[in-house]
């Protein structure tokens, strides 16, 4: 499909407030405390790291998600302006809703995730909203999401834009469900585990028009009908790989927007994940550029 002639991003998807331990000797078993190195609280969600990434990048990009009530919309709040990433289509969640938390635990080169999910992924984003916003493309954070309210596909067509999806790692859904699901996106961006689970469970690759497959260390794939592109990544040293694949995402859709190669469109994922594992949390806000002082004495 050809790049779309609107150039912003729209992410939808759930936001969570992540608490993240990094330096993990091992992952604790029942009746067991392990100690953790550091611990944070970040802004997290697949679809919000993405979009920070990108608007970080250049990229115009929206965000429509459920902003969480207080006391944890305190503490994610000033991430979210930090990022940069346009708020017009994200709405609080109805008063009420339990919040969206995940813990992290990163050890040396992977991590584990417990996650409350509450309330609906996102609010009601219409054709006219896309258009009026500028959008030319939709990213979906996770497979759960595009599963929970698939009309985002239809929403995203109607107003010309392309799409994306994340994969997410989700055991309660078949991926013979999933499959048509996945093969309506113009491209589909799970990490390696995930792609060998739909294998497994019988869908056949690539899995979308264009299926990009992130390898980690290893870098990543591209995969159409025709061929295979792969590119490797420059070994980093990391700290947390916390959000790492979404970081990915965004380095990787801002030169395939453009109608950049695959190889480029690889590498620019590969050098964005290998940024972001560099710290702790999907995204850290980079600093703000000061503006010269208004001159008062006009």
């Amino acid at each position: 499909m050809s790049a779309p002639a609107q150039t912003g991003v729209l992410c939808v998807g759930r936001l969570y407030c992540d608490l993240i331990f990094t330096g993990m000797p091992r992952l604790p078993s029942y009746g067991t405390e392990v100690f953790a190195d550091g611990c944070g609280v970040h802004v997290g969600g697949g679809a919000f790291i993405t979009a920070a990434h990108l608007a970080a990048l250049g990229q115009p990009a929206s965000l429509a998600t459920l902003l969480p009530n207080a006391p944890f919309s305190e503490l994610v709040l000033p991430g979210l302006h930090a990022a940069g990433v346009d708020l017009g289509l994200s709405h609080p969640m109805p008063a009420g809703t339990e919040p969206q938390v995940t813990v992290a635990l990163a050890g040396t080169g992977d991590r584990a995730f417990v996650t409350r999910r509450s309330g609906p992924a996102f609010p009601d984003v219409t054709a006219a909203d896309l258009t009026r916003a500028g959008i030319g493309h939709v990213h979906i954070g996770e497979l759960a999401t595009l599963l929970e309210r698939p009309s985002i596909l239809d929403t995203a067509r109607a107003a010309g834009a392309t799409s994306s999806l994340d994969c997410g790692w989700d055991e309660a859904i078949r991926p013979a469900d999933a499959a048509p699901f996945i093969a309506a996106v113009d491209v589909f961006l799970p990490n390696e585990d995930e792609a060998a689970w739909l294998a497994e469970g019988g869908v056949t690759a690539p899995f979308a028009p264009l299926t990009v497959v992130k390898c980690g260390a290893a870098g990543a794939r591209a995969q159409t009908c025709d061929a295979v592109v792969e590119v490797a990544a420059a070994p980093v040293e990391a700290i947390d790989t916390t959000g790492a694949g979404d970081a990915f995402n965004a380095g990787f859709l801002a030169c395939w927007l453009k109608a950049q190669p695959l190889k480029a469109c690889l590498a620019a994922g590969n050098a964005r994940g290998a940024l972001a594992v560099t710290g702790r949390g999907g995204f850290q806000a980079e600093p703000t550029r000061l503006r010269p002082a208004a001159n008062l004495s006009k």
